[in-house]
C-alpha cells in the first residue's frame, strides 16, 4: 500500500540517507557535506526553504521528493523547483516517482504556480523517459549555471 505525504522531522534521517543514495547514483558522493540537522533546519526550522514528500509502501519509507517554491518575473507568478526526486531501486518501475510527481504538480497547482520545472542528467534515460511520460519537455535553448559558494 503506497502512502505520500508531507515530510516530518520524523522523516530526515530517512531523507538524508536517500539523498546519500541518490548521490551514489548520480557518481556525486564526493559533492555531498550536508548533515541531517542542516536538512532539518531548512525544512522545518525557523525559516523553511525547502519542502518535502516521502512516500511510504507498509511502513517503509522508498522514495522522497524534495522541492521549493520559485517565481518568475516575466508571468509574474510563483513556480515550484522540484530540486529531488528519488525512489529506492528495489521499488523502481511501480509507479511511485510518477505518483510523486503528480502529488508535486497537485501542490504546484494549489499554489496557483505557473511552473513546475526540474532538471534530469542527460544520461539518465530512465528517468527521462518517466519525465516524458508525465508530460514534460526540456526547456530547449536554456544551460544551467551554477557558482558554488
Amino acid at each position: 500500500m503506497l502512502e505520500l505525504r508531507a515530510a516530518t522531522p520524523a522523516d530526515v534521517p530517512e531523507i538524508h540517507a536517500m539523498i546519500g543514495e541518490l548521490a551514489d547514483f548520480e557518481k556525486l558522493r564526493h559533492q555531498v557535506s550536508g548533515s541531517a540537522d542542516d536538512l532539518r533546519e531548512h525544512l522545518f526550522g525557523a525559516r523553511p526553504y525547502v519542502e518535502a514528500m516521502v512516500a511510504v509502501v507498509d511502513g517503509t519509507t522508498v522514495g522522497f521528493a524534495l522541492y521549493f517554491f520559485t517565481y518568475s518575473t516575466f508571468l509574474c507568478k510563483p513556480g515550484l523547483y522540484l530540486e529531488d526526486l528519488f525512489v529506492r531501486p528495489a521499488h523502481r518501475g511501480a509507479g511511485i516517482g510518477l505518483a510523486l510527481l503528480n502529488a508535486v504538480q497537485a501542490r504546484a497547482e494549489r499554489e496557483g504556480c505557473a511552473r513546475f520545472e526540474w532538471a534530469v542528467l542527460d544520461w539518465n534515460v530512465n528517468a527521462i523517459r518517466v519525465y516524458e511520460n508525465f508530460g514534460a519537455r526540456p526547456n530547449a535553448g536554456w544551460t544551467v549555471y551554477r557558482k558554488t559558494l
